[in-house]
């Protein structure tokens, strides 16, 4: 039996996350590292060099010339527009969804004080928390973000990264998911392989956590609604009730110079419908105003 190929970003966290599949799926398998375009350019953002897919295309075009078998994703950086050729063969068992500050807590930090990200997520709702605060763009892996703690006053990091690293005493605070809505898909893995490949997706249906796809997809199908491009804040959360298999979904999205926060929950059993429902309900209550805003913007500019 050949081994199973698994494609992966080289990074300390992309590592962690591939090495975890391979042991969960309990078969000979070999990681094919690859280095994706959001890798090679860390001075740009993310929105001038393509947005949520530079961290994935290369990993997903292994897939689909053969060089690979599966792939190994943070459901948080792969794009809602499905790839032909191409499904999420598992959503694994979710890991801690919620943001944390590394450095200082917000109790910490002193008016003025920066805290870096790189997530216009992250800014505008810490920011409306404390808005006496200055923020600093930053790109880069987990090492990076380490370094700059000490430079400037906190970082903005997922949680899930800190203990998947083995760094929980970095965190000097962690926020409520209803409080910092996290990133649709954070803390959540994604794994990959051809549609065809029906012995590995039986091997990758094994490691599949049903409760995390079904949180998982609501959220996914909610940022669809808004565009898989979008370029606003938006953030998104749902929790599957064991008990009866009900998604209870948050959502917000902002404008920009965080002066604008739209707020929306909801609960249901298909996830697709829930997502879609709250979507349109994000756009109806000012989403779709804020979006034209926006893209009327990026036409002048």
């Amino acid at each position: 039996m050949k081994p199973i190929r698994i494609a992966t970003r080289g990074s300390e966290l992309a590592l962690w996350q591939a090495k975890f599949i391979a042991e969960r799926l309990g078969r000979e398998s070999e990681l094919v590292v690859l280095s994706t375009r959001g890798d090679r350019d860390q001075a740009s953002s993310l929105s001038e060099i393509g947005g949520q897919g530079v961290f994935v295309k290369e990993i997903q075009a292994a897939l689909l010339d053969g060089r690979a078998d599966v792939a190994v994703h943070s459901a948080k950086d792969l794009p809602t527009q499905a790839v032909d050729g191409l499904v999420i063969g598992a959503y694994p068992k979710r890991g801690d969804p919620r943001d944390a500050l590394i450095g200082k807590s917000l109790e910490q930090l002193k008016p003025g004080d920066l805290v870096a990200t790189g997530s216009i997520r992250r800014q505008v709702q810490l920011k409306a928390i404390r808005p006496d605060l200055n923020f600093a763009a930053l790109r880069g892996n987990m090492a990076t973000r380490f370094a700059m703690a000490e430079r400037v006053g906190a970082v903005a990091v997922a949680y899930a990264a800190l203990e998947r690293l083995g760094r929980i005493d970095l965190a000097a605070q962690v926020f409520d998911p209803t409080q910092i809505i996290p990133q649709v898909g954070q803390g959540a893995l994604a794994v990959e392989c051809r549609s065809g490949a029906d012995d590995l997706r039986g091997l990758l249906a094994d490691i599949d956590d049903l409760p995390t796809r079904l949180a998982v997809e609501s959220e996914r199908n909610l940022l669809r609604q808004l565009g898989s491009g979008c370029a606003l804040p938006v953030g998104a959360y749902a929790v599957t009730r064991l008990s009866d298999s009900q998604i209870d979904l948050i959502a917000f999205v902002g404008s920009i110079d965080s002066t604008t926060e739209i707020r929306v929950s909801g609960s249901g059993g298909d996830p697709i419908a829930l997502g879609s429902r709250l979507g349109r309900e994000l756009l109806a209550k000012g989403g779709a105003a804020l979006l034209e805003q926006t893209a009327a913007g990026e036409k002048h500019d």
